[in-house]
Formats: structure tokens, C-alpha cells, sequence
């Protein structure tokens, strides 16, 4: 191989190297090179200077080839400063693309292994490099990731403003993103208004800030940007919206439940309980390891007593305990001793088994409801005791038509506040029942629907109209929502009539998590920023 193949396909970006030669060392893989620069120049005050003090060799691992590891030993030139008023009296000399300093690893080494910490930080970026065999620990990938520069940050037009959690329920930070690019612009460590508020004044330019409708935000762009717009953010106003329809939701949740038909009771024939089974054996077991042992032992305990010998020498015979050859002489047969010890025994549930077959004729079959009301009359026994007695009945009298589950205050609220499109029939139907027996939830409905109608528009114009339109029935919750509308109006007008939002914030939120459970445990605040503002 010439050297010019060999220089080509070792440092492709690198000049100024050549290589001597190339050997297999069983799973390694070696190359010998040697700088060919005339001069170097000085890292102290930056002369070239052409004087040879010495040489050495340093090894660099690289990158690997054909899975195996690749080591180059490089022969470099220290030289003598000739700038006698420079501090350095001797330098080594760097080669540009392929070493650093203090290093021992090569440059395209080190890009590749700050990449993979950037990404999947230590543990995880540590087991990855041995895939492409290197070896780094995760303490290393770490290091690789704080010796990165810190990234300058920029001054976006549109910035989107929200906050993430460090220790969820205590500590906070704010993440700033470039809304037009949708790329991260900085972290800052809290989430105080004094902190946001310094960072839009010393990066001025910033004309439109999507945000919550945390006033905290607000007042901090009040204060650092008081030139630019506010614009409330669409996925929290709709959010807000949905908190308001679940607590409208909660107040008539008596009358999501339809109506019990009181005809029903008595038209059912009485429960025939001799179907059903207790789940017992009713006389001794006639199969089964235990059972065939036991006759077996009865059997030649009787024998051995027929044959005159005593209990105590039995049981040296057969190795049994004296008390369990004393149990087998004293049963005339083994069927004695293989009858259930439960068998014949009452029940705690059986005072109260009246009740619970009437209100099975009711159609009442769910066992939490009847073990509710049989402690109210009195039962002082388990929920396992009445749910074993119901699964019984279940597959005694199996019913036809069983009753269906009632809508949960979730369920209604989603059906309220999701496209009609994307309802099934039978949902769409369950709905429009509960509506026909709830006005307040049926006007609720209309607030929504014409709300979402708003929003998907852009007519934001038209919010001072809905809202005289809520206040006009009554629904409580939603005056509140409305209030806190008005807390804020410009911005949720701005945006309802924008077509700005906070998407690509709540994407690198959950980024954040992401990078956060890498990093197994607390986050260190300087690490995440990197990892967050290079990976991006």
C-alpha cells in the first residue's frame, strides 16, 4: 500500500502526516506515522519556529476498523522558541485534525465520543462505545460533555417561554425556545420573575413571547420586553377549558347514571339456589395424591394392629408420627379422615343471602355495591366472601343482557370536549342521552363546541361575545374560566388570533425528562444545559 493510499485512508482531513506503516496485532490494529511539517508554532506566543529540540511518540487510540481497535503511534518534534521573550522555552508540536493537547485520544476520537455523551450521557453512551470497540467509562463521557464550550445563546423574534421541573413539587427552571426555528435558545436555573426578566434585557429584539398563563411570565415580560407582544399559548387556554367542563362535569355527575326501571323488580322468577354450588367437596376425596396415601397409610396401620403390635412400633415401622398413627387406629375407615374440614359448615354470608338474590332479581350485580350495603345491615365479613358469592350466581343465572357500565365523569368530559368526528355511534349517542336529561351540561356543550370553533379560526375577536354568552346561563365553572380570562386578555386574544404556540416548547420539555432520566437521579442544572442546548 503506498503512502499516499495509506495517508488517504488513516487522515483523510489531516496534513502533514506521513505513514510509515500499518501491522495486525491480533485484535489490534497499529499505525505508524511521523509529522512532516517544517516548522510548528508556538501555543505561548504563536512564532513558527523551525528548531528541533527532541521527539517522542505518542499514542492516540482512534477509531475502529473492521471491529477492531485502532492505536496510532505518532512520532512528533518538540521545538525550541525563538522568541526569547516568550515563557515557553520548548513546545510540542500539535497536528491539526488529529491531535490536542494532553490528549490520548485522536480528534476525530474525542468528536465521536462527545456526540454519544451528548445523547445518551454516561451509562448508556459508556455501553455504546463498546459496540464500536472503545473503551470509555461513564465517567469520562461526562467529562467530555463539561469541557464542551458553553453554547452562546441567541435572540429569537418569536420566544416561547415555559417551565420544566428539576425535583418534581420543588424545584423549577424555565427552558426559552426560538418558536419560528423550534430549536432551544437557553435554560435558566428557576422560574422567578427577576431571572426572565434579565435575560429578555440583556437579549433585546425579542417582539412576540408565547407563554402560559403564568403571571410570573407576564410580569417578566413586562418588564424585560416591554415592547413585545404576549401571546397566550392555545394548548393551555384549551386545557383550562377542559379543567372548567370537568367540574361542571363533577356537579351533575348524580345524572350521568340512567334512571333505574322500577318495573324491573319482581318480574324476574325467584332465584333457584339449589343451583348453586358452595365450591366444597361434599363427602371424603375418592382421587388424588393425598387421598391415595392416606389409605395407604390406614391400611397398614390397621394391618400391623390386626398382627398385635403396639402404636409406638408401628410408627418405627412405617416412620410416622406416634399422633398421626394414633389419628389413623382411632378412624374405623380412611374416608373419615378424608372429609373436608369445612364441610357442613355455615356461612357468615348466609343471614344475608336474601337480600343479596333480591337485589340480583333487580339487576343490581356488582359485588363492592352489595358488600356497601350489606355492611350497612350489619355484615361484618370480607368483600372476598360476597365477591366468590357472586361469581356464583354469575354462572348459575347468567344473564342475558347484563347492564352496561355508566360514562365516568373522564369519559364525559372527553366526549364534551373532543371533535364530534371522532365519537363512534354508540359514544355519540351516550352523550346526546345525557345531555336530553342535563341542561346545564347541554349548554356547557354548546360553550365548547363553539369556543373550539373560535380557536381553530383564529377569531379571537369574537372572545368578548363568548364570553357575554357564558355569563348569560348558568354554569359556574365556566364564569370562572372566563374571569381568569380576563385576568389576562390581550394575550389570550393575541392568541386565539396568532398562529404562534407553545408546541415546540412542550416538545423539549419532554426532551428534558428524557435527558433528566439519563442522567439517573437529580440533574446537575450546568450539564443538562449543555446536553439540551448542543444536542438540539
Amino acid at each position: 500500500m503506498s503512502d499516499v493510499v495509506s495517508r488517504d485512508l488513516w487522515f483523510p482531513q489531516v496534513d502533514g502526516v506521513l505513514v510509515e506503516e500499518v501491522l495486525v496485532d491480533g485484535e489490534l490494529v497499529v499505525v505508524r506515522a511521523r509529522s512532516g511539517a517544517v516548522g510548528a508554532e508556538c501555543p505561548g506566543c504563536g512564532t513558527v519556529s523551525g528548531r528541533v529540540h527532541s521527539g517522542y511518540v505518542r499514542r492516540l487510540a482512534d477509531r475502529a476498523v473492521g471491529g477492531r481497535p485502532v492505536v496510532i503511534e505518532l512520532r512528533v518534534r518538540r521545538f525550541r522558541c525563538v522568541d526569547r521573550g516568550c515563557l515557553r522555552a520548548t513546545f510540542a508540536e500539535q497536528v491539526d485534525g488529529l491531535t490536542y493537547r494532553y490528549g490520548r485520544r485522536s480528534a476525530g476520537l474525542r468528536t465521536v465520543l462527545e456526540t454519544t455523551a451528548l445523547m445518551l450521557a454516561g451509562r448508556a453512551g459508556a455501553r455504546l462505545t463498546r459496540t464500536f470497540a472503545v473503551t470509555a467509562s461513564r465517567s469520562t463521557m461526562i467529562r467530555l460533555v463539561r469541557a464542551l464550550p458553553d453554547p452562546a445563546p441567541s435572540t429569537p423574534r418569536v420566544l416561547g417561554i415555559d417551565e420544566f421541573a428539576l425535583r418534581k413539587g420543588h424545584v423549577y427552571a424555565t427552558i426559552l425556545v426560538d418558536i419560528e426555528t423550534r430549536r432551544p435558545v437557553d435554560l435558566l436555573p428557576d422560574r422567578t420573575t427577576a431571572t426572565v426578566a434579565g435575560w429578555l434585557a440583556e437579549h433585546p429584539g425579542v417582539e412576540v413571547i408565547c407563554r402560559d398563563r403564568s403571571t410570573a411570565f407576564a410580569e417578566a415580560g413586562r418588564i424585560g420586553a416591554p415592547t413585545a407582544v404576549h401571546c397566550a399559548d392555545r394548548w393551555h387556554i384549551w386545557h383550562n377549558l377542559v379543567e372548567a367542563v370537568e367540574k361542571t362535569v363533577v356537579r351533575h355527575r348524580a345524572l350521568l347514571r340512567e334512571p333505574q326501571d322500577e318495573e324491573r323488580a319482581g318480574v324476574l322468577p325467584p332465584l333457584d339456589t339449589t343451583k348453586l354450588t358452595t365450591g366444597l367437596p361434599d363427602g371424603p376425596r375418592r382421587s388424588g395424591r393425598l387421598s391415595d396415601r392416606v389409605r395407604e397409610q390406614h391400611a397398614a396401620v390397621h394391618t400391623l394392629l390386626g398382627q398385635g403390635m403396639k402404636l409406638r412400633p408401628i410408627a418405627r415401622e412405617l416412620r410416622l408420627a406416634r399422633n398421626t398413627v394414633r389419628r389413623l387406629a382411632h378412624a374405623a375407615t380412611a374416608d373419615e379422615l378424608l372429609v373436608g374440614r369445612w364441610t357442613g359448615r355455615t356461612s357468615i354470608l348466609d343471614p344475608y343471602k336474601p337480600h343479596v338474590h333480591q337485589r340480583w332479581q333487580e339487576g343490581c350485580t356488582n359485588a363492592t355495591r352489595l358488600f356497601e350495603e350489606l355492611c350497612e345491615r350489619g355484615y361484618r365479613g370480607g368483600l372476598t366472601v360476597v365477591r366468590r358469592y357472586v361469581h356464583q350466581l354469575r354462572e348459575a343465572f347468567p344473564q342475558a343482557d347484563p347492564p352496561r357500565r355508566p360514562p365516568s365523569v373522564r369519559d364525559i368530559t372527553s366526549w364534551l370536549t373532543r371533535h364530534p368526528d371522532h365519537l363512534n355511534e354508540d359514544r355519540r349517542q351516550q352523550l346526546k342521552t345525557v345531555l336530553a336529561r342535563c341542561p346545564e351540561l347541554d349548554q356547557a356543550a354548546q360553550h365548547v363546541r363553539s369556543f373550539a370553533e373560535l380557536m381553530n379560526n383564529r377569531d379571537g375577536h369574537r372572545l368578548g361575545q363568548w364570553i357575554e354568552a357564558v355569563q348569560a346561563d348558568d354554569v359556574p365553572s365556566l364564569h370562572t374560566f372566563t374571569a381568569g380570562l380576563g385576568q389576562d386578555l390581550d394575550a389570550v386574544v393575541t392568541g386565539l388570533s396568532m398562529r404562534y404556540s407553545s408546541g415546540a416548547v412542550e416538545g423539549h420539555n419532554n426532551r428534558i425528562k428524557m435527558l433528566k432520566r439519563q442522567m439517573f437521579g437529580r440533574a446537575n442544572f450546568d450539564l443538562l444545559r449543555k446536553r439540551v442546548l448542543l444536542a438540539a
